[in-house]
C-alpha cells in the first residue's frame, strides 16, 4: 500500500478542523488589531505597567490620592468671585459593566484600572453659596479603551440642586439629567461618540503627548455647561499646545493645553508641568456671563498625596487646614 501524500493529508485535516481553524484566525487577527467590542475588558484587566512607563506605576500606584488645592476666581452672573478649587486624582479599578468602582473580589475580573479625577469648586456669589463637583473615570490602557466610561457633575445653590451623568455605551455617551431649572428638569438623550473635554485633564495626566492637536470635535465640560444651562453636544475646537511663558502660575517648563470653541465664544487654557508627573498648575476659561466676557482662573496652592478616605477621625481636620493654607 502507497503511503498518503502528504498534501492530501493536510488537505484531510484542513477539511476537518475548518471551523476550528477559522475561529482561531479570527481570534488572533482581533488580538493583532487590538479590537474591543463596546469596550468590553479582557478576562484579566491589563496591568498600568505593561502600557505606561514604570514611572506612572511608582507614583500613581501607592495606594494614595494626589489632592491639588487652587485659587479660584469664578465667572458667574456677569462678574469674578472668589473661591477654592480642588482637583483630586488617583487609580482605581472601575467596573466596564455596571460602570462604578469596583469593591469586591468578585467584580475584579470584570473591571479595568482607570485614573478617577473629581474636580470641585466652591464660591460665594452675593449672599448664595455654589458648590460643584466633577467626576471622570479614564482607562488608563487607551489602546484597548479608547473611550472615557463615564462623567458626573453636580452643582447646588440656594435655588436648588441638578445632576447630569454620562455614560458611555455602544459607541455613543447616554445622558441623563435632573434638576431645579425647568427646562433641565428630566434630562435623558444621546450624543455621538467625541473626545470629551472633561477627560482631557486625565489625558494630560496620563500621556501629554499623545493630546489631540488641530481642529476637532469636543464635547464642552459638564461643569461650564451647567453654569451656561447648555445642552451637551460635540462642538467643533480649535486645539494647540504651545510653551506658557507667563509668571502667573507656579512651576518649571510649564506648558499650555488651549482650546477654542469658534462657534460658542468660549475658550480654555489649562496650564501643566511638560516634565513628569505633569501637575495641573491652573487654568483659564474664557466665556460672556450677562454680556461681560469673564475669564475664571485657578492658580494652584498646593499639592500632597494622601490616603484622605483613612482619615476620617476629627483630629484629622489639621490635616485638612494644613492643605487649605
Amino acid at each position: 500500500m502507497q503511503p498518503v501524500p502528504d498534501c492530501l493529508t493536510m488537505k484531510q485535516f484542513v477539511t476537518k478542523n475548518f471551523l476550528l481553524i477559522i475561529l482561531i484566525l479570527a481570534v488572533g487577527f482581533a488580538f493583532a488589531m487590538q479590537v474591543t467590542i463596546f469596550q468590553t475588558p479582557p478576562a484579566t484587566p491589563p496591568a498600568v505597567a505593561a502600557v505606561l512607563p514604570a514611572a506612572f506605576t511608582t507614583y500613581w500606584q501607592t495606594g494614595k490620592a494626589e489632592v491639588n488645592t487652587y485659587r479660584l476666581e469664578q465667572a458667574e452672573a456677569g462678574a469674578l468671585h472668589k473661591g477654592e478649587a480642588r482637583l483630586i486624582f488617583a487609580v482605581e479599578d472601575f467596573r466596564t459593566d455596571t460602570q462604578v468602582r469596583s469593591e469586591t473580589e468578585a467584580s475584579r475580573d470584570k473591571s479595568i484600572p482607570v485614573l478617577r479625577a473629581n474636580l470641585s469648586r466652591q464660591f460665594v456669589v452675593g449672599m448664595q453659596d455654589y458648590a460643584l463637583h466633577t467626576s471622570v473615570f479614564t482607562p488608563i490602557n487607551s489602546l484597548v479603551f479608547l473611550n472615557t466610561l463615564k462623567v458626573s457633575t453636580s452643582a447646588q445653590d440656594w435655588s436648588g440642586h441638578s445632576y447630569r451623568q454620562l455614560n458611555y455605551r455602544t459607541n455613543e455617551y447616554q445622558v441623563t439629567g435632573k434638576s431645579y431649572v425647568e427646562p433641565e428638569a428630566d434630562e435623558a438623550y444621546t450624543v455621538p461618540k467625541a473626545l470629551l473635554e472633561d477627560e482631557l485633564w486625565s489625558r494630560i495626566r496620563i500621556a501629554p503627548d499623545k493630546l489631540p492637536i488641530g481642529e476637532i470635535q469636543l464635547i464642552p465640560g459638564t461643569m461650564t455647561a451647567r453654569l451656561r444651562h447648555r445642552k451637551l453636544e460635540p462642538l467643533a475646537a480649535k486645539v494647540k499646545l504651545e510653551p506658557y511663558e507667563g509668571v502667573l502660575y507656579p512651576g518649571k517648563l510649564l506648558k499650555a493645553y488651549i482650546i477654542e470653541y469658534p462657534t460658542d465664544d468660549r475658550s480654555l487654557r489649562i496650564i501643566f508641568e511638560g516634565v513628569f508627573p505633569h501637575r495641573i498648575v491652573g487654568w483659564a476659561e474664557t466665556y460672556p456671563s450677562k454680556n461681560n466676557l469673564l475669564t475664571s482662573r485657578a492658580v494652584l496652592k498646593k499639592t500632597i498625596q494622601s490616603d484622605y478616605w483613612n482619615h476620617n477621625a476629627p483630629a484629622d481636620t489639621s490635616l485638612r487646614a494644613e492643605l487649605l493654607n
